[in-house]
């Protein structure tokens, strides 16, 4: 359940992981629904329940697991995050974006965030990913206000918030997966409610493909802590109104097709993790 604790330092955190593993992570994964088969690939050398981690959000949504999984994947040292807290539970965004600090903490410098969406584009299909090239905040809230870190700059510049070199690789993880892949820009909303066909309309106009409740806080900490970032959505479901007469969106829609497409979403991410590495 979401706290009011107030957060130890992410290097607190950070030396307690280092202390009982090996494992030196460069490159960080923090899987969303329809990625959790991901956690099955990693060859694991350490795991940690984040209720075991000073200032880690324990989170309560089906399909995320709550996790840290230190280990090497495709011989890559990684560190996993299983599972995140949303917003949306309750969570303040600097609770629930704390591991992404933890991360760089950890010593890690590219960060790929995973996430299921809503299908805006009129091109995309149910089962489809896409490739983040931009984001739109409509959470309402910042996950930079507040103090300023000490050391960092609180007004992050986030022309380039995804990385386009490492964007380029999704393509070809996708058509080795046999997936198909898109690029596009991701609008993040507060939920849990999800949205009307009249937001969706409007979320269209501004130029959002995809809708979710994720991912934007994290790639603006992970920018203000210096990690390149790449993102992907798994297109879970048919925004609201888009999808026909007598369309009912439902979270466990959601899940379901996210644990059929998890296999391939694996094969994308991992094709993907192989080719940066």
């Amino acid at each position: 359940m979401p706290t009011k604790t107030r957060l130890p330092r992410p290097s607190v955190t950070a030396a307690l992981i280092l202390k009982r593993t090996d494992v030196r992570p460069r490159l960080g994964i923090v899987l969303g629904s329809g990625f959790g088969a991901i956690a099955r690939a990693i060859q694991v050398e350490r795991e940690f329940p984040y209720r075991d981690l000073p200032g880690f959000p324990v989170g309560s949504v089906q399909g995320h697991a709550g996790r840290l999984l230190l280990g090497l994947w495709h011989d890559i040292p990684v560190a996993v995050l299983a599972g995140r807290a949303h917003y949306y539970e309750g969570f303040e965004l600097a609770e629930s974006t704390f591991p992404t600090r933890v991360l760089a903490a950890l010593g890690v410098t590219t960060l790929v965030l995973t996430n299921a969406a809503g299908g805006i584009n009129s091109k995309f299909r149910v089962g489809d990913f896409m490739a983040l090239t931009d984001h739109i905040n409509l959470l309402g809230a910042n996950p930079l206000r507040g103090p300023e870190p000490e050391g960092m700059n609180r007004f992050v510049d986030l022309t380039q918030a995804y990385d386009a070199s490492l964007r380029t690789h999704w393509k070809a993880a996708a058509k080795a997966a046999k997936a198909k892949i898109h690029e596009g820009v991701y609008i993040a909303v507060s939920g849990p409610s999800f949205e009307t066909p009249a937001e969706i309309r409007a979320f269209r106009t501004l130029g959002a493909d995809a809708v979710g409740m994720s991912t934007v806080p994290e790639t603006i900490v992970a920018r203000q802590c210096g990690m390149k970032v790449a993102a992907v959505s798994c297109i879970t479901n048919a925004a609201a109104g888009l999808g026909g007469k007598g369309q009912v969106v439902s979270h466990l829609e959601v899940l379901e097709l996210a644990r059929q497409r998890e296999d391939i979403a694996t094969q994308l991410v991992g094709g993907f993790v192989k080719r940066i590495g």
